[in-house]
């Protein structure tokens, strides 16, 4: 069933409504709240999004809760700026300002996610870390280089997880969460703990989860196979040190098997193609101290270890070769902080990041006819190592009407691999960001902010060593590539008052010496055309981002967000690959007592400015994708301990993918979700 909205209705009634309210709002929908403290961009500096000099989206847990997402990447759809796109029912790729995998940094509490092997172009890392384990989603766009190093050119994600808090009184907390959609599309269940008092507070969790074949709308029907299995289990240990430190331990691990990438199978005649395990594992240890000292207010020192499992194997129709795929990254990391206030308006973070990975890969074919066992080389050279080492200081001030931030980074990086095919390669690339950004109050509640950024992202051992079939091509190794380098400009206008708010916001990013894949003329393996990357393109992304919030009363609230972004290769004199159409989302929200209800409209535009990349992607295509529009409503009721949440996604059964996807996004369906508190 088609709807009669159109889209161009949508944009005018979101331009109307900025010009007519002179208002401000960083956020996206009912989720997303106003006057957030943000810590993503200036790490441990706390301030107020409302006057930081650039553009933040902040998603909090109860709202998380209550949308009940069925994974991390969908959380963010709808959210001001992030696009998702999924290769697969197991994975989600966000995209901000117009980038995303390795040229866009996950975080997870503060510490690197991305290690050395997360590839150019949409990756499934995101949706290996638990939504049920996730206390706040931050998200800052265009910038963070100076502030988190590599990989930050199209912005930062922070994904913060549960902690409990010190209590006065001792307090036991258990709760339990079970959720189903219908179909048998997906059926899960979390457990949670909660203690405190006033010297320890510790909470943990531990979610199985069942994802059935997702069903699309409209005539898609089930796509199998696409479903897979997935459990995971985090914990935190909180220990009072002293009155002015405290000792933070915490333990995460999440694994997914038999994750089907589905379009291969569908489009690229596979017998058999799937992530067979891809488990994620992480510790860290975070000591905290407080000091009565102007020049040494606070210490924070953090020590991590990490470790990725990818297991892979694929099998064509027309092959008796089975093969098998086995990449395992482990990753050290070190960082310490101190924080300085030497005058009541001036914040200093000075800092030392360290992280080490280490890549082991390994590859077997299989002949079951001839009962033989090959081995080959993996898809990274085996035994590689990552070094990454930084220096950083950032400032933050207040004068009077104006909030400055600035800072500046030096990463220095080491990689050695020893390779078949490379041979002996010992690269040290190095890179010197900085950024500025002011913010400016004037009259009541309106605020102007503006900022300039340097980015830039290290090549890694995806880039230099990998060999085999990624996507639809053929990949083969390199030794000789330089940090790809981005400036980031951004202007933007703030208002917020107490019914009102808008945030409207102009980008503009340059992009140089970006590593790409260039195509071997005439080469083919397996079936596929032959790239290897170089270090030769230069390009310019720009766009406009829209946010209002309308408080109607007590019991209503209206959200609506649109984004447009536009790409342009120079080099190639075409469009940029992957770029999103126009995307948004509107909702309405109404809530009385222990009843909450929220109406949701997501749409995108149809994207056919096309790159000759995405003509040749089998996910996009010459003719690119056609707009969507989706509905969705969804209840919560609180009665007691139990907590209730139903909901209708895609009412009108609307068949859609989002651009780039492999597979095409949910039809009409059903949640519901039960929680006790004990």
């Amino acid at each position: 069933m088609k709807t009669n909205f159109s889209l161009k209705k949508i944009l005018i009634l979101v331009v109307v409504l900025s010009i007519n309210s002179n208002v401000f709002s960083q956020t996206t929908d009912s989720s997303f709240k106003m006057l957030e403290t943000i810590t993503v961009i200036s790490r441990n500096i706390k301030s107020n999004d409302s006057i930081t000099p650039y553009s933040l989206t902040s998603l909090k847990g109860d709202a998380i809760s209550f949308n009940k997402y069925r994974t991390t990447p969908e959380a963010l759809m709808g959210s001001s700026g992030v696009f998702i796109q999924k290769t697969n029912h197991g994975g989600g790729s966000a995209f901000i300002r117009g980038l995303t995998g390795n040229e866009t940094l996950l975080l997870i509490d503060g510490i690197r996610f991305n290690n050395s092997t997360f590839r150019y172009g949409p990756n499934q890392y995101l949706n290996t870390i638990d939504v049920f384990s996730i206390d706040k989603i931050e998200v800052a766009k265009g910038i963070g280089s100076v502030e988190h190093g590599s990989d930050a050119i199209g912005g930062v994600i922070n994904l913060l997880t549960k902690e409990a808090q010190f209590s006065n009184l001792k307090r036991l907390n258990f709760n339990s969460e079970i959720r189903i959609i219908s179909a048998g599309m997906e059926q899960s269940n979390r457990s949670e703990i909660y203690y405190s008092d006033k010297k320890i507070a510790i909470n943990g969790g531990l979610s199985l989860r069942n994802f059935g074949d997702l069903v699309g709308g409209n005539g898609v029907g089930r796509q199998s196979p696409s479903g897979y299995k997935e459990k995971s289990y985090d914990v935190k240990i909180k220990i009072k040190t002293s009155e002015s430190s405290s000792l933070l331990f915490a333990s995460q691990l999440l694994n997914q098997i038999d994750v089907p990438i589905y379009h291969k199978i569908v489009l690229e005649n596979y017998k058999t193609n799937q992530v067979d395990l891809q488990e994620r594992e992480m510790q860290y240890l975070r000591y905290k101290k407080l000091f009565k000292n102007n020049f040494l207010s606070e210490l924070i020192v953090t020590t991590s270890y990490q470790k990725a499992i990818e297991q892979r194997s694929n099998q064509k129709n027309n092959s008796v070769t089975y093969r098998k795929e086995a990449d395992t990254v482990k990753t050290a990391g070190f960082s310490a902080e101190i924080i300085s206030k030497p005058y009541f308006n001036w914040n200093i973070n000075t800092g030392f990041d360290y992280y080490q990975d280490k890549v082991n890969s390994i590859a077997n074919e299989m002949n079951p006819a001839w009962n033989s066992i090959v081995s080959k080389r993996g898809l990274y050279p085996n035994g590689a190592i990552n070094k990454n080492s930084s220096l950083f200081q950032i400032h933050r001030i207040k004068l009077k009407r104006f909030e400055l931030e600035t800072g500046i980074r030096y990463n220095f990086l080491s990689i050695q691999i020893k390779d078949e095919i490379l041979g002996n390669v010992n690269i040290k690339p190095s890179a010197l960001v900085a950024n500025f950004g002011i913010n400016y109050s004037f009259k009541n509640n309106h605020q102007l902010y503006s900022s300039v950024s340097s980015g830039y992202r290290a090549p890694n051992i995806d880039d230099l060593g990998t060999l085999g079939i990624v996507d639809f091509r053929y990949e083969l190794p390199t030794s000789n590539l330089k940090p790809e380098k981005s400036i980031h400009t951004e202007l933007g206008y703030k208002f917020m008052d107490k019914r009102w708010g808008l945030n409207i916001s102009a980008f503009y990013m340059s992009l140089k010496d970006i590593i790409t894949r260039v195509k071997s003329a005439g080469q083919i393996i397996d079936g596929y055309a032959v790239y290897t990357k170089q270090n030769i393109e230069s390009a310019y992304i720009k766009g406009t981002e829209v946010a209002i919030n309308y408080t109607m009363n007590t019991h209503i609230q209206i959200h609506s967000n649109a984004t447009y972004t536009y790409g342009q290769n120079l080099t190639k004199q075409e469009p940029m690959r992957r770029i999103p159409p126009l995307f948004g989302q509107t909702d309405i929200m109404w809530s009385k007592g222990s009843c909450e209800i929220k109406f949701a409209y997501q749409f995108a535009g149809k994207q056919d400015r096309l790159s000759q990349g995405d003509k040749d992607d089998n996910r996009i295509g010459k003719l690119g994708t056609p707009e969507w529009n989706v509905f969705n409503v969804m209840t919560g009721y609180n009665y007691k301990k139990i907590k209730l949440n139903l909901g209708m996604l895609n009412i009108f059964n609307e068949k859609y993918k989002t651009h780039g996807s492999g597979i095409y996004g949910m039809g009409q369906s059903f949640y519901l979700s039960t929680k006790i508190d004990l």
